[in-house]
């Protein structure tokens, strides 16, 4: 593709060590364009950016914003600044948005209705299940599913999202060159590939503590709401949602179990105002400015006749060992082992390290 000339004064001000994101904003409200920017005497450079900043940049384009702009030329890929007819609308309503943003993938999704889910990376089965089910239901009534590329809930998120029209939109916390966790490669491949990747870090850039709450500034911003499935009170997911709140976007937690600490943090920004959920229907409804046009439902199944069924009304949702469910179903322990052995087949149980199950919805 071809790459326009105008890029490269972008990419200067960006790139140059000892610019922070607000500086480069400041330097664009003094002057305007960065043509404009570089090419201003340095005395004035000097004021807002330093002597240092100042110096490096009247001298020549960087290595990094060559390869920046060889990126750019590949296929898929778009580098998106402020300037841009392109740059994500409600992005502009925060206040700091990226003034670079690299890209790859389906540019389009940046136009459309968009729900953040985000959560725990140690998540449970059931949190995962619940993570993909109801992105997958999002993403068929039409809304583009954002999330972190995390592991757990992140991943399952994105996976639910690309399962249907909706897609889904994965900002990093590296540069877009970068895979991290190394675990989800595969997993971003599908999303440059149907989805989009999207970055505010130079290419390179690894993954860093400091990075992620900015990245989760992005994940609330470019979309409408943000839902919580499974986080801790200590939680990047928490950082998002009040990134979310604070961005004037909807916020939404799904409940658990009390006794479950991934389900502390969630039940917290219920507390605070957030709005329970339990089917997609119930955020569908919140989101005015969205239409659905159709959606599965993500409601608990029926319970099963039989056997299954009253082992089922025996476990709960919580995690249960065999012995404490022997007893309570009043039944032979070889009996109950079947029996989950069966529901593990079926889908309906997950088994758990230690010796414990917990019932899938």
């Amino acid at each position: 593709m071809t790459v326009d000339p105008g890029l490269a004064s972008w990419l200067q001000l960006t790139l140059t060590p000892g610019l922070g994101a607000t500086t480069v904003r400041n330097l664009l409200e003094r002057f305007g364009l960065p043509e404009n920017v570089l090419a201003a005497p340095r005395e004035q450079l000097q004021s807002i950016a330093g002597p240092a900043a100042a110096a490096l940049l009247r001298e020549e384009r960087s290595e990094a914003v060559a390869r920046a702009l060889r990126w750019a030329e590949e296929p898929g890929h778009t580098l998106i600044t402020l300037a841009d007819s392109t740059y994500p609308k409600l992005l502009l309503e925060i206040p700091d948005p990226p003034v670079v943003l690299y890209a790859a993938g389906r540019l389009e999704l940046l136009g459309r209705p968009a729900l953040a889910v985000v959560g725990s990376r140690n998540a449970t089965v059931q949190g995962v299940r619940d993570a993909e089910q109801f992105a997958k239901a999002f993403s068929e009534a039409g809304l583009t599913i954002v999330s972190g590329l995390a592991l757990g809930i992140d991943a399952a998120a994105h996976r639910g999202g690309l399962s249907a029209q909706g897609s889904t939109i994965a900002v990093l916390g590296t540069g877009i060159d970068v895979v991290y966790p190394r675990q989800n490669a595969a997993l971003a491949a599908r999303i440059a590939e149907s989805g989009l990747l999207l970055s505010e870090f130079a290419l390179g850039t690894p993954g860093a503590a400091h990075h992620f709450p900015r990245r989760n500034r992005l994940i609330s911003g470019l979309a409408q709401g943000c839902l919580v499935i499974e986080a801790a009170l200590a939680s990047g997911s928490l950082i998002t949602a009040r990134a979310a709140a604070e961005q004037g976007r909807e916020v939404f937690a799904l409940p658990g179990s009390i006794h479950s600490p991934l389900s502390k943090g969630g039940h917290a920004l219920i507390k605070q105002g957030a709005k329970l959920v339990e089917s997609a229907d119930d955020v569908l409804s919140e989101l005015n400015a969205f239409r659905r046009t159709a959606f599965a439902s993500t409601r608990t199944p029926a319970p099963e006749a039989g056997d299954a069924s009253t082992l089922l009304s025996h476990m709960g949702f919580d995690p249960v060992d065999l012995d404490s469910l022997s007893v309570r179903a009043g039944l032979p322990v070889e009996q109950v082992s079947a029996e989950l052995l069966r529901l593990e087949l079926a889908g309906r149980v997950a088994a758990l390290p230690g010796g414990r199950y917990q019932r899938l919805s």
